[in-house]
């Protein structure tokens, strides 16, 4: 926390007292440690989620255990995503932000930068990998996620010989976590300069012009951290605040740097020491990275019915709720894409005559929302894990130190 606020008084001092070069300059010298820090993130991801998420499935014993714990990690992942896209609709639909905020069309012909189509080919590509090895070369959570679910059956069903293997994975993981409480040192750094980068080129200017739509937004997602931690209350009780307590550090972390991966591996860790078994917290949360995007789910709808409203584009409350669905599918299976969220609403806005030249009113402050989203993502799929766990009846009374 200390760090993002030295970020901002920093980012702000350089937008009011250096020229735009060398604003630009500082912005691309102090993104070189956000950029080092992301990488070193990166690193870890792909051996820590095919080790502990094999030695997870191993663990269970039988695919029987498999499948009751997807079918009840899915039903979460999928109330959690109507409740984000639903709120959503709700709150655009009564506030009509894009007709209040006027703002200026794009031109006819300008370009997005985005493909506007998501084919049902890239939708497969991305859940089932060609190749295992360009699977983890890439960080492909979901691609890495089936391998390792047939990797580690296949490894429990081989009997004395696979134990061999899961020994070694499971020192693998240890060590991989080791590996991450040395990067997390970092993470101030990070924070620090992620967003020092950002308030040095926008100012609070860009707070001005758009503070209605990020104001309406950042309050949405508030809501809905409510919404997840009432329902989960019910599962956990009072728990709910001890584990928002566990996480808190984690959420900031997603938040500073806008990517919702920074805070994964040591996520593991903590939700193991709130109580919740690793077999299962290695199964839920890399499937939570992939289909669990509560922040992104939120954030769609309240773009695409932004642009329809910026555009007069008026639709029927049958279109907006199909809308909802349409997002709802199109969503799933394409983490790892780069910048997905906007890509899916790209190609749902012109099933609905809505310009996709649209997105070039938020591309602006798309790293101020992509914050909110990453660190509601974190919170969501926390909060799935201890859910789940609660629900096969393994959540543990109080928390367990795990070295």
């Amino acid at each position: 926390m200390i760090a993002m606020v030295a970020g901002v008084l920093l980012g702000l001092w350089v937008h009011y007292n250096g020229s735009p070069a060398q604003v630009a300059a500082f912005s691309d010298v102090i993104n070189v440690l956000t950029d080092i820090f992301l990488r070193l993130i990166k690193m870890i991801i792909a051996p820590l989620v095919f080790s502990t998420l094999v030695v997870g499935i191993a663990k269970l014993g039988d695919i029987k255990a498999v499948g009751r714990i997807g079918g009840k990690t899915l039903i979460w992942f999928m109330g959690a995503t109507l409740l984000s896209l639903s709120l959503g609709l709700i709150v655009m639909s009564n506030l009509s932000l894009g007709n209040e905020l006027n703002l200026p069309m794009p031109p006819a012909g300008a370009s997005t930068g985005l493909e506007s189509t998501i084919s049902f080919k890239t939708f497969i590509t991305h859940i089932f990998p060609k190749s295992i090895f360009e699977a983890l070369a890439n960080n492909e959570i979901l691609q890495i996620v089936v391998f390792a679910v047939f990797f580690g059956i296949a490894t429990a069903s081989i009997g004395e010989k696979g134990k061999i293997v899961i020994k070694a994975l499971d020192a693998v993981s240890l060590i991989i976590l080791r590996v991450t409480g040395y990067v997390m040192y970092f993470a101030p750094v990070a924070a620090l300069a992620a967003i020092a980068s950002i308030m040095a080129i926008k100012g609070p200017e860009l707070l001005y012009t758009y503070g209605k739509f990020i104001l309406a937004f950042y309050l949405s997602i508030l809501g809905l951290w409510l919404l997840l931690m009432v329902i989960a209350s019910f599962f956990i009780g009072k728990r709910v605040i001890e584990l928002a307590l566990t996480i808190k550090d984690m959420v900031l972390l997603a938040f500073s740097t806008a990517s919702s991966e920074a805070a994964f591996p040591r996520l593991i860790v903590e939700l193991e020491n709130f109580g919740c078994p690793p077999k299962i917290v290695s199964f839920v949360l890399p499937l939570g990275y992939s289909f669990n995007l509560d922040g992104s789910m939120l954030y769609m709808t309240f773009a695409s019915l932004f642009i329809a409203q910026a555009y007069n584009v008026q639709l029927t409350l049958g279109q907006e709720i199909s809308m909802l669905l349409v997002l709802m599918l199109t969503s799933k299976g394409i983490a790892g894409v780069p910048r997905a969220a906007l890509v899916v609403i790209a190609g749902t806005l012109s099933l609905y005559n809505i310009p996709q030249q649209g997105l070039l009113l938020l591309l602006g402050i798309d790293q101020i929302l992509d914050m909110a989203r990453s660190a509601t993502n974190v919170l969501g799929n926390s909060i799935a894990s201890v859910v789940v766990s609660k629900w096969e009846g393994e959540l543990e009374g109080s928390p367990v130190n795990i070295k």
